[in-house]
């Protein structure tokens, strides 16, 4: 695995499981009042276009941490619509 490869994967990894802790904090207290709606579709939006540019380009570091992004905010996003 090239340097360049491994610092992908490893950027990668840790953007994703950043959103980690904040879903399972939302998902435990279905608190989302702290959370901008406006701001979170715009996030999910851009990861969903992160991962469609990966797809196409083929480049496993992008797919696979925007896929994994795109499932962990979208779960964010669908407590803050359904708890508000």
């Amino acid at each position: 695995m090239s340097l360049v490869m491994l610092t992908g994967m490893v950027a990668a990894v840790l953007t994703t499981i950043a959103f980690l802790p904040q879903v399972i904090r939302t998902w435990r207290t279905r608190s989302t009042s702290d959370i901008s709606l406006g701001m979170f579709v715009t996030y999910v939006t851009g990861i969903l276009l992160w991962l469609v540019y990966g797809l196409m380009l083929g480049d496993i570091p992008l797919i696979a941490s925007n896929a994994v992004t795109f499932v962990l905010s979208g779960i964010i996003l669908g407590l803050k619509l359904r708890h508000g």
